[in-house]
């Protein structure tokens, strides 16, 4: 199964909370895992604002940090192609959805999916609308 994953959900992975385990379970099963680009800054800066609140220590920090970036190199990057661009402006007029969820489904979308996983319901919503076999895993 070709999988696709949006930030909301592959942060399970790092910070145990509802649906991690659904995630986990997914990932067991894929043939292939693709990223959004974008996934990678938005994934550090929310284990730095965990850091910078003090729910995250300074090691869990560490540890998760580099699974991540080891998960990041065994992933197939998807980049913000102008056909990803495109079909993003189209979900963007279709859709109530934020830039970033919109720039996912598009990278997804490009990508071919068999199965795109997000934890943001609007996103979730886009995504199906799109014609995406979609998971929701909930909300964080």
């Amino acid at each position: 199964m070709r999988l696709s994953i949006d930030s909301s959900s592959f942060a399970k992975r790092y910070i145990q909370e509802n649906g991690s385990d659904k995630l986990d379970n997914l990932l067991q099963h894929a043939s292939a895992l693709a990223l959004s680009v974008i996934l990678v800054p938005e994934i550090i800066s929310g284990l730095n604002r965990r850091l910078r609140e003090g729910s995250l220590t300074d090691n869990h920090y560490r540890k998760a940090k580099n699974q991540f970036l080891d998960d990041v190199r065994d992933a197939t990057l998807l980049q913000l192609t102008p056909a990803v661009i495109l079909q993003s402006v189209k979900l963007l007029e279709n859709n109530v959805l934020r830039t970033m969820d919109a720039l996912h489904v598009a990278c997804a979308l490009e990508w071919k999916a068999d199965l795109f996983v997000t934890s943001d319901r609007r996103q979730f919503d886009a995504a199906i609308n799109s014609g995406l076999q979609t998971k929701y895993l909930g909300q964080s």
